[in-house]
């Protein structure tokens, strides 16, 4: 029987290769001849993408959007947005006063969700606003308790089809929401 040989031995070389060795290679006059266009070519491309980007941040404002917004907190010491948030808490009022419960329930759930989206731009970490309102002080919210309060009647009205909401409990829970808004300084 015939032996084949599908592979033919490798000899491996005994290379000594040290840091330094490395380094005085890449660093020999020749080598950073031959790299010199290279690096030309990487610090063109690095230029040119930093232009991209600056060209890229002043041509959509961004900068000049966080700048008037900080402008405008720091001059009327109200969060920026504040007066988009008194005409939401407006048309949530003129809900109420139609005396339809089932615009009541509504009313009840808006001002919970702007609360919650208030909370969110304040800086109030957490996925639910019962999570959010867990981070507040009574320092920062007066009435805590009735915001807790009014965040239960609305659960039980989004939670419970069945739920009836009295005219007064309507009142009650827009009450607090409201102080609660006037504590943290967004009502105008």
């Amino acid at each position: 029987m015939k032996k084949i040989k599908f592979l033919k031995p490798v000899k491996f070389v005994n290379i000594d290769i040290s840091l330094n060795t490395i380094i005085s290679f890449l660093a020999s006059p020749e080598i950073q001849q031959k790299l010199l266009w290279v690096k030309f070519g990487f610090l063109l491309t690095g230029l040119i993408l930093l232009i991209f980007i600056v060209v890229l941040v002043l041509k959509t404002h961004y900068l000049q959007w966080l700048f008037l917004e900080n402008v405008w907190e720091f001059f009327t010491f109200r969060p920026f947005g504040a007066k988009r948030i008194t005409k939401i808490w407006n048309r949530i009022i003129t809900r109420l006063n139609t005396n339809s419960e089932s615009e009541s329930k509504m009313a009840v759930i808006e001002a919970d969700d702007l609360l919650d989206v208030s909370l969110k731009r304040l800086g109030f970490t957490g996925g639910t606003l019962e999570e959010k309102l867990g981070k507040l002080t009574a320092a920062t919210v007066g009435n805590l308790d009735d915001v807790y309060a009014a965040h239960k009647v609305r659960n039980n009205i989004v939670h419970n089809p069945d739920y009836r909401l009295s005219q007064d409990e309507a009142k009650a829970a827009l009450e607090a929401y409201q102080r609660a808004f006037n504590s943290l300084q967004i009502l105008t």
